[in-house]
């Protein structure tokens, strides 16, 4: 899943694509280098981030889904927890909706989710983006984050969400200490594994900060943490990873997958 975003204050890269054009090429690019998905949003979800009106948040994504379900063959995923916008972006192309909030912000989420069928990311999140981050505190991290699937998975199917639509997302870095992230990394095999769950796991560990509290690397020297991070996941059960650097993850699971084909 590469990640488009469609800001001028997103962690990593925000402004970078926040013209219009600069994003559609940023994600014809994405596609090019082998992103299966594209992720476009425009509210960033850094920690501390302040809420963006829902108009300009439309006036940010519609013309870059619009434009992008015109030219590129794959799925085009909406980053955002507004149901307004959300059904926006499906009626203009995209097909699955990133929800952070897990429809915690807005009822109206689910049952658009149920009517159209679309494909629904399902993220654990402690609080919201500008609180996330005061003070996170689990007993068990993992097991908490398990529970909090069943418990939606649940809920999803109660508004007439069916359970091929869902993807889990563990929500590294939402509302969570550099080492719950770090736990939640070690525990994903566990996460995939539980039956009662049968739901595809995505990742985002992306140029995240537990990378340089975990290493020491600047802030524009995470790739390698990112990479290492990706791998990790993906050889632990995830079947998505979302991320900023397409070209070099691919390459990297690429070869872990290579390396599976030969192990007796």
């Amino acid at each position: 899943m590469g990640i488009v975003n469609v800001t001028p204050d997103s962690f990593s890269d925000g402004g970078r694509f926040f013209d219009c054009v600069a994003a559609v090429a940023h994600g014809r690019e994405l596609v090019a280098q082998g992103a299966d998905i594209l992720d476009i949003g425009g509210e960033s979800s850094r920690p501390g981030a302040a809420p963006v009106a829902e108009a300009e948040e439309l006036r940010r994504v519609l013309p870059v889904i619009e434009a992008l379900a015109g030219e590129v063959k794959v799925p085009l995923s909406i980053d955002t927890a507004k149901t307004t916008v959300a059904h926006a972006a499906l009626a203009a192309g995209a097909s699955i909706v990133n929800d952070i909030a897990a429809s915690h912000a807005d009822a109206g989420m689910w049952p658009l989710v149920a009517e159209t069928g679309a494909g629904y990311v399902c993220m654990h999140m402690r609080g919201t983006p500008a609180t996330m981050q005061e003070q996170p505190v689990y007993a068990e991290v993992a097991a908490e984050v398990g529970c909090y699937f069943v418990e939606q998975l649940q809920r999803l199917a109660a508004q007439g969400v069916k359970a091929e639509q869902v993807v889990l997302d563990p929500g590294i870095g939402f509302g969570k200490t550099a080492e719950h992230n770090l736990q939640l990394l070690a525990s994903l095999s566990s996460l995939a594994a539980l039956t009662r769950f049968r739901r595809p796991l995505l990742v985002g560990v992306s140029r995240k900060s537990f990378i340089s509290a975990a290493t020491g690397a600047a802030p524009e020297q995470r790739l390698p943490g990112s990479l290492a991070a990706a791998v990790w996941a993906v050889n632990q059960g995830a079947q998505m990873v979302r991320v900023h650097d397409v070209a070099a993850t691919v390459q990297a699971i690429r070869l872990l997958e290579a390396i599976r084909r030969c192990v007796p």
